[in-house]
């Protein structure tokens, strides 16, 4: 293998690498998309067979690839990671956002608060400070993106009304964590400041706000501005260059960069400005009017679907994300597990004792898309009784439709073709369900089984957490960093590995049912009958 170069040489020299170094890397990367393909052809989870990859070539396991490979292969996984969350953001539905945003909100929540409680467990596992057990629970609140986004990738649920809760949740879990990181940096430190405490608290607010804001207050009152002048002026230049893919695509890669870097900077997390980026799109496509373009004599205008985020993203992004960026950031998430030091007897029945109330924690996730029928109003249950005194909060999902049908429903239904459109709607009002204030009743216990399987994989932000407590030397008994890794911290580490494999595990399995009660329906019923997956899976 070449030597490194001087620091003072003012070029690296060239040397073809070593035959050794060809099939090692060439294997790597060979065998990182051919079980990523069999393994979502199985059960939608490619990405467990990449981390298992990066454990076998790298440090964990035989060391074929040298530390400088695996550093290079960390950064340029992280940028799958940034446009694998920018892709997430490209397919969000504002609509159905809106019409979910409590929803999220709740499962985020509960994603958060009770893995922490749980954690405090620790203190009488390992005999741990209570500062130990928060940040443990740090680590173990957060959701892997690039996991969520690459299941939902891969079982078609991208653009539903699942994905868009599901990928929402993640969102805010993993904002918290990476506030969390600066919290626990903190912790470890002598000096402790509250100013690095709130500062990445009040940008992420600060960047879900302003961006909105924005967008309505200029970028709207811009692009219709400009699109005055385009029809007004159907000849110029600026239609042709504005009418061009690549145009398009550079605008976009520029703002993607401009607000990663701007996040960074600010002191937040860079994968929600690129999740924000990629929304920012998605609203300018949909809600914002274009001008129809024709194709002039003098080249090709691209009509409007060629010119919209997804298809730019598929066109430009997709080949080298999906071949190369992607599963070079999953095996690195491969790097990070210490697997010749976590098979201790102590450490493992603690780490899957630990691993259980983990799963367990965001497990209680489906629970909010879970049904619960409340009985007529004419029932004398005391149950009910309370019930329909109680105010009950506007989370429809929640609760069933009553049988008895109010004065104001029973209008609604006589503007309808039929009585049961209430609950069976057909496919002429089927894209309007994702934002109803009453979503039909879902077929099954699935989709709440695919979000809860969905929050467990913890991933890179876990791995991020638990490493900056332990390199701040939170988790070791003297309090100082140490070479070998801490009880505590291979018990977390045990949490984030099960979790990160058996949540896609769950979801594959999950959506693999989905897809053959999908099938069987369609072949019984001839297309007809209620979705499997119910309300959750409209887009």
């Amino acid at each position: 293998m070449a030597g490194e170069a001087p620091e003072t040489t003012s070029s690296l020299p060239y040397h073809e690498p070593g035959i050794v170094t060809i099939l090692v890397q060439t294997s790597f990367l060979l065998l990182l998309n051919v079980v990523n393909a069999a393994l979502d052809r199985l059960l939608y989870c490619g990405l467990l067979g990449q981390v298992l990859i990066g454990i076998a070539w790298g440090t964990p396991g035989a060391k074929w690839l040298s530390s400088s490979v695996e550093e290079t292969i960390v950064q340029l996984g992280y940028l799958g990671l940034i446009l694998l969350v920018y892709e997430g953001g490209l397919h969000t539905s504002f609509q159905s956002l809106k019409a979910n945003l409590l929803l999220s909100s709740g499962v985020a929540l509960t994603g958060i608060a009770v893995p922490i409680g749980l954690s405090y467990t620790l203190q009488e596992l390992l005999n741990a400070t209570p500062v130990q057990a928060f940040a443990a629970g740090a680590a173990l609140c957060s959701t892997s993106l690039g996991t969520t986004f690459t299941v939902l990738n891969s079982s078609g649920l991208t653009a539903s009304r699942l994905g868009v809760v599901l990928t929402s949740a993640a969102m805010m879990d993993d904002v918290v964590g990476l506030v969390m990181v600066q919290i626990i940096s903190n912790l470890g430190g002598d000096d402790f400041s509250w100013v690095t405490v709130v500062r990445p608290v009040l940008v992420s607010v600060a960047f879900a706000v302003v961006a909105p804001l924005a967008c309505l207050l200029f970028v709207k009152p811009a692009t219709l501005r400009l699109n005055r002048y385009r029809a007004a002026h159907t000849t110029a230049r600026i239609n042709h260059l504005l009418g061009k893919s690549s145009t398009v695509f550079g605008i976009h890669t520029l703002l993607l960069i401009g607000l990663v870097t701007a996040a960074t900077y600010a002191g937040t997390s860079n994968l929600f400005a690129a999740y924000i980026a990629g929304a920012v799109i998605s609203w300018w496509d949909s809600e914002v009017p274009h001008p129809e373009m024709k194709a002039n004599e003098g080249g090709h205008v691209h009509d409007g679907i060629e010119l919209r985020g997804p298809f730019i993203y598929q066109t430009y992004y997709h080949p080298s994300v999906s071949r190369i960026l992607q599963p070079l950031f999953f095996a690195s998430v491969g790097f990070s597990i210490p697997i010749t030091r976590m098979f201790r007897g102590s450490i493992v029945w603690r780490g899957i004792v630990y691993t259980i109330l983990m799963a367990f924690g965001k497990l209680v996730c489906g629970l909010w898309l879970v049904r619960f029928s409340v009985k007529s109003k004419s029932s004398k249950g005391t149950a009910s009784r309370l019930l329909s005194k109680a105010k009950l909060p506007p989370i429809p999902h929640l609760w069933g439709r009553s049988e008895r049908v109010t004065p104001s429903t029973q209008a609604g239904a006589n503007a309808t073709p039929t009585p049961t459109t209430a609950t069976e709607p057909t496919p002429s009002t089927s894209t309007n369900r994702q934002s109803s204030a009453d979503p039909a009743k879902p077929f099954s216990l699935h989709p709440p089984l695919v979000l809860a399987f969905a929050m467990c994989a913890r991933g890179e932000i876990g791995f991020l957490i638990s490493g900056v407590a332990e390199s701040n030397g939170i988790f070791s008994a003297s309090g100082a960093v140490s070479n070998e890794p801490s009880d505590i911290f291979l018990v977390v580490t045990w949490a984030i590995v099960l979790c990160t494999i058996f949540g896609p595990l769950g979801v594959g399995l999950s959506v693999r049912r989905v897809k053959k009660l999908q099938e069987r329906k369609n072949s019984e019923q001839e297309g007809g009958g209620r979705d499997v997956l119910g309300v959750w899976g409209v887009e």
